[in-house]
């Protein structure tokens, strides 16, 4: 086709010939694409529908695709869940329910039975009632400590929403694909996977339960991890889908719980420590990010979001505080330079700091090297 095809025909010929990888069919006439728009500038929106067994590569094809494509300037592909979709054609009309009928109670599906995996170690959530208190700063540098002492450890990267442990380890590229099991990235001597490495970094992942489970559960069963001592999972902060999917994927070591001194998140992390507690999810304990900022001429310190939060959310909850953590410029300049502070600084506070709260956890899951 040429440029004086138009543009709407050029998108369909061109998603005409995407197969999807679930269905076999192309993803225009499978109906997985729906809604598309053109702007006379070239700009194309459009939205996928993904069911929970969909390879979210996907996504990412359709965009490349489009890209190529002659006239086009700019691609956006919106996921919707195919589960929850609303047919494309409009359905025969039939009799519409009148107020006094209830409607049908829906069938209960049975919890996934958690699955042991053995080979990935002791795996350990890592969460936070509320974003922006550095959990997946936290998670990063434990790992790569551990990593240091010679433990054999992994990040799972379960944030599907906001996916930042790829930059804060420095790596970034499409997985290849051994024998259908994804082979994860290395980083600071530790394998690394993120849904980040599969979509685009502007991608709205605007998933429902149902995929955040299938995420979890591929990441968990379908990529070569090989033997390890320990799998760190990054949460996205609270307490919803992705927490529960993980506790209904398999059998957690137990999982770590981070907060600052402020006394709004602490009451969020303890929210946080609840659910794990009703999930029957062992919390090792209490890590309390941002505890002060150290003053570099005078070395004062200064509890600039409040003090003691942490210490007194570990009496509540009758847990132990693992460490606290200073604020320290590094640690921000490293995470967005892909060099955790372990590594970039080890003699600071902030590392040694970091390094400590690692041994204790080792020590609260009985972590000799399961060799």
């Amino acid at each position: 086709m040429t440029m004086a095809t138009p543009l709407q025909a050029r998108i369909a010929d061109a998603l005409s010939r995407i197969r999807h990888p679930r269905t076999g069919t192309d993803v225009l006439s499978g109906e997985a694409v729906r809604d598309i728009a053109t702007t006379t500038s070239g700009k194309v929106r459009l939205t996928l529908l993904m069911a929970p067994g969909d390879d979210p590569t996907l996504v990412r094809t359709i965009r490349q695709t489009l890209e190529n494509l002659d006239g086009v300037t700019e691609v956006t592909v919106d996921v919707a869940d195919a589960e929850h979709a609303k047919p494309a054609r409009k359905a025969p009309s039939r009799a519409l329910p009148v107020m006094d009928q209830a409607p049908a109670a829906p069938a209960r599906v049975p919890a996934p039975t958690p699955v042991a995996y053995p080979r990935l170690g002791r795996i350990i959530a890592v969460s936070s009632g509320k974003g922006g208190v550095g959990k997946s700063t936290v998670a990063v540098n434990i790992a790569v400590s551990l990593a240091k002492q010679g433990a054999r450890v992994g990040i799972m990267d379960a944030d599907v929403y906001g996916p930042n442990i790829p930059r804060m380890m420095g790596v970034n590229e499409p997985p290849i694909v051994i024998n259908e099991r994804i082979v994860p990235l290395e980083a600071h001597g530790v394998k690394v996977m993120s849904i980040g490495f599969l979509i685009d970094r502007e991608q709205p992942a605007i998933w429902r339960g149902p995929i955040v489970m299938k995420i979890i559960t591929q990441f968990l069963r379908d990529v070569a991890w090989g033997e390890l001592d320990y799998l760190f999972v990054d949460m996205p902060p609270g307490t919803g889908d992705a927490q529960l999917s993980l506790v209904q994927a398999t059998q957690l070591a137990g999982a770590i719980i981070v907060t600052t001194p402020q006394d709004v998140a602490v009451g969020d992390a303890l929210r946080g420590v609840k659910m794990f507690e009703r999930v029957t999810v062992p919390v090792l304990g209490i890590v309390e990010n941002m505890s002060w900022f150290e003053c570099p001429h005078c070395g004062k310190p200064s509890p600039i979001f409040g003090s003691g939060g942490g210490e007194r959310l570990a009496q509540e909850v009758g847990l132990p505080l693992l460490g606290q953590i200073p604020l320290y410029p590094r640690i921000m300049e490293g995470g967005d330079a892909g060099s955790p502070i372990v590594v970039a600084d080890e003699s600071s506070p902030a590392a040694r700091a970091m390094t400590t709260i690692a041994q204790r956890i080792a020590e609260r899951v009985g972590a000799t090297a399961n060799r």
